[in-house]
């Protein structure tokens, strides 16, 4: 018998696996196909949540706890893995702002380095940009990001040479509850019973949850990316503009992304965004038109009311936890979210007050 099962091993599942083996518990994990290939495995990489000053400081205060620590914790992720997840401080420009005065504020409020540059200044951070890119910006010198693929790749690994149960291609049925007490899980291959029940299923969360009759607010979000390759040092800094943005990897790769589509679990590609993405990456970097795009791709992101994410056990199934429903900031948010469910289940002094991330829903017939 295991003292955790998650399920769901996603960047948050796995994440939250890893905290939980670290503090002492014996955990298994359940995918449902393979480790960190779904929505983390799609995203950009972003280490700050897009326009910031536009979330809730729920969402600010996750962001705030990890981005200190993403460093270390993706260099300790590569010494155990032999995977660099490529950590790398680029800074982020935020052109044609309309809300600068609000972005000033949460600024010095959270005590984020932000500055307010004219078109010189733009220039000077970030040559490449083209001249229908805008006049004025917001630069945001401490934001970095990590490479997706490579980050889940690293965290996989070090999963599995930290000796965690790790089974793929294992899907889970259902939950099971006796006397009001989640006892396990079941799965198409048999139970696995365990004293607690993590669920951290992403986009598909409501779903596992809807088995037991119980609603929770997340619904799928796809997200469309291009990607172009390039000379490294065609682009030096991660650029937003109009809600899209550039992502230079140290090798050249230039990511453009992002549609917001509720679409439901349909993870195909359109001509359309391909257009708009190519298009707007052609404002902001002009040299970008003489390169093909050499890829296209979507994933699913949990979109929850606000962006705030679930995290917590359930109001009276006891047993049962939640962490999901990042929407675009799992990323960004997951080390504090995975060190926040183990502070909770663990009964530890918690990181940041859990009450705003409570999963307090009663059980309920799921909405027609």
């Amino acid at each position: 018998m295991y003292d955790v099962v998650v399920v769901g091993g996603g960047l948050i599942g796995m994440l939250t696996a890893r905290e939980l083996h670290l503090s002492g518990l014996k955990v298994t994990l359940l995918e449902r196909g393979q480790a960190g290939q779904e929505a983390s495995w799609a995203g950009g990489g972003i280490l700050s949540p897009l326009y910031p000053w536009r979330y809730p400081d729920e969402v600010t205060a996750l962001a705030a706890w990890s981005q200190p620590r993403y460093e270390a914790l993706c260099h300790c992720l590569w010494q155990e893995s032999g995977a660099d997840p490529e950590w790398t401080p680029s800074g982020l420009l935020m052109l044609e702002v309309e809300e600068k005065s609000q972005a000033r504020d949460w600024a010095e409020r959270w005590e984020v380095p932000l500055e307010v540059l004219d078109k010189f200044g733009l220039k000077q951070w970030e040559q490449a940009l083209g001249e229908d890119a805008g006049t004025t910006g917001l630069w945001m010198p401490g934001v970095a990001q990590v490479r997706n693929p490579r980050l889940v790749r690293a965290l996989r690994q070090s999963l599995e040479n930290l000796g965690v149960d790790m089974r793929e291609g294992v899907e889970a049925t259902g939950l099971l509850i006796r006397n009001q007490i989640v006892t396990g899980v079941a799965t198409q291959r048999g139970s696995v019973t365990a004293e607690r029940v993590v669920v951290t299923g992403g986009a598909w969360s409501g779903q596992i949850l809807a088995e037991i009759g119980v609603h929770l607010a997340v619904e799928p979000v796809r997200g469309q990316m291009i990607l172009f390759r390039g000379q490294p040092g065609l682009l030096s800094r991660m650029v937003m503009w109009q809600g899209r943005y550039l992502i230079p990897r140290r090798d050249g790769h230039i990511l453009a992304g992002s549609t917001v589509e509720y679409v439901g679990f349909d993870k195909s590609t359109t001509a359309e965004a391909l257009e708009e993405l190519r298009d707007a990456a052609h404002i902001l970097v002009p040299a970008l038109k003489s390169l093909a795009v050499e890829q296209q791709w979507a994933g699913l992101r949990p979109g929850s009311p606000q962006g705030i994410p679930y995290i917590g056990e359930h109001l009276t199934l006891k047993g049962l936890y939640v962490n999901t429903g990042h929407f675009r900031n799992g990323v960004v948010t997951g080390p504090a979210s995975a060190r926040l469910l183990a502070d909770i289940l663990l009964g530890r002094e918690p990181i940041l007050d859990p009450a705003p991330y409570t999963f307090s829903l009663p059980p309920s017939s799921p909405s027609p």
